[in-house]
Order: structure tokens, then C-alpha cells, then sequence
């Protein structure tokens, strides 16, 4: 069955939106989330390869040289399904976006690799 690289993005103003909120109202978002993104965990299995993780703030290198970069990424785990519909499908009532202020989740096929993820078949 195919594996899919799906990427958490999370947009810079939503975050900050987020950070700025008083303490308590975003414990009682991590209250209401974390326990439904077990949940999500706990439902999907048999379609989850690896879970991955939360990533922080982007360091880019280029042909000319090393320094910080930008982009929307803010976690990742590796699926597996059929298609790559069907693992986005996944994801349609991610508490990422449903209860975070995740603004999506990319999903693309892996054309090579990944090392040390084995496929069900």
C-alpha cells in the first residue's frame, strides 16, 4: 500500500493569534485537543507508519550559505492508504483544524524511500 508524508501547516498570523491569547485560554484549547488528537491517533492506526512530530522555527541552506527560512510547516507523521485522497481523508476532522489553529495538512506520496518504514504489503 503507498506511504503518504502528511505536513501539519499551521499560518504565522494564526499561530500568533494563538500565542497571544491569555495562558488559560490556550490550556483549555490543549484541554479539549490533545485528548481528541489521541483519539484520532488511537482511530487511524492501522493507517499511521509513524507518528512523527511537532517541529519549530525553519533554518534554511542554499547555495549561498545558512540562515532562517519560512514556511507553514509546524509537524508531520507518515501514512498509509490507498490513495492519496484517501489518506488527506484522514485528516478532515484532524483536531489540528478542527480545534488547533492549524491552517491544513499536505499530503504527498513518497517516490523514494522512506528508510526504515515498512508498508502492510
Amino acid at each position: 500500500m503507498p506511504i503518504f508524508l502528511a505536513v501539519y501547516t499551521m499560518k504565522r498570523e494564526d499561530l500568533a493569534r494563538f500565542r497571544a491569547m491569555p495562558k488559560a485560554e490556550q490550556d483549555a484549547v490543549d484541554a479539549k485537543g490533545l485528548p481528541l488528537w489521541s483519539a484520532w491517533e488511537e482511530k487511524n492506526a492501522a493507517h499511521l507508519r509513524k507518528l512523527g512530530g511537532m517541529v519549530g522555527k525553519t533554518t534554511r541552506a542554499t547555495k549561498n550559505g545558512v540562515g532562517p527560512g519560512v514556511n507553514d510547516f509546524c509537524g508531520y507523521v507518515i501514512v498509509e492508504a490507498e490513495t492519496a485522497e484517501a489518506a488527506a481523508a484522514l485528516f478532515v476532522d484532524h483536531p489540528h483544524v478542527t480545534v488547533f489553529p492549524g491552517d491544513g495538512v499536505d499530503v504527498m506520496p513518497f517516490l523514494t524511500g522512506p528508510d526504515g518504514i515498512k508498508s502492510s504489503a
